[in-house]
């Protein structure tokens, strides 16, 4: 597998009905078959809407997660992955579940998610969390083996003005240094050589990152074109 693929495929979590977008569904929809249906609609992964909407999305043939606090019929395969928000009441882990928890607690929820068959999401915006925190996070996560997505805030690739940036997030799961990744400014700093995708004068094979993918599952933006106008500028995708 190309190293490029490896990195990128399925990982955005298209969320056009979420903020700042706040599509209607009739646009959302069609936002979401333009994505899959470019050049670059390998990188989409699903289709993210509350729960309330479901009921609207019949015949759609969508891969949906679906944010929710409770349970849903287990027998929706529509459904591949639940995302449950802070407080939320769902009980059953029957498939891909996401559970939202502040980044300055999460290592300590770690072992039960990993214990349970629950996986982890982190917001990363509009309060951005502190970068000591979301290393430590991802640090535990690599530690227990335990997969995480992340939402919000993550529009650009790189780190600016205080805010993460996806492709830092995507290095920090495959590099050591979490705090040093996460903290990189230097649009320089990462690359695709070859086969191998650079941070500084460290490398990694697709295979590794095949590996730190199968945490870092995906990140949820309300825009497609943007992350990836990002990556292509940075030139780390192919036009």
């Amino acid at each position: 597998m190309p190293v490029e693929t490896a990195l990128f495929a399925r990982l955005i979590d298209h969320a056009p009905l979420f903020p700042p977008a706040n599509l209607p569904l009739p646009e959302a929809l069609e936002d979401h078959r333009r994505a899959r249906g470019g050049p670059h609609g390998w990188i989409v992964r699903r289709f993210v809407a509350p729960a309330s909407v479901l009921a609207r999305l019949d015949g759609e043939g969508l891969a949906l997660s679906v944010v929710t606090e409770f349970d849903l019929d287990p027998s929706d395969t529509r459904i591949e992955a639940v995302e449950v928000p802070p407080n939320g009441a769902v009980g059953a882990v029957a498939r891909e579940t996401y559970f939202e928890v502040d980044v300055a607690a999460a290592p300590r929820v770690v072992e039960e998610l990993a214990r349970t068959g629950g996986r982890l999401k982190v917001r990363c915006g509009p309060t951005v969390p502190a970068l000591d925190a979301l290393a430590a996070t991802i640090r535990a996560c690599k530690e227990r083996s335990l997969p995480f997505k992340a939402t919000a805030g993550l529009h650009h690739a790189m780190r600016r003005d205080g805010r993460h940036g996806f492709v830092n997030l995507l290095a920090a799961s495959v590099f050591d240094q979490e705090e040093a990744v996460l903290s990189e400014e230097d649009e320089e700093a990462f690359g695709i050589d070859g086969e191998a995708f650079r941070w500084r004068d460290q490398t990694a094979s697709a295979a590794e990152v095949e590996r730190a993918r199968e945490l870092f599952v995906a990140f949820g933006s309300c825009s497609f074109d943007e992350p990836v106008d990002d990556l292509l500028r940075l030139g780390l995708l192919a036009a």
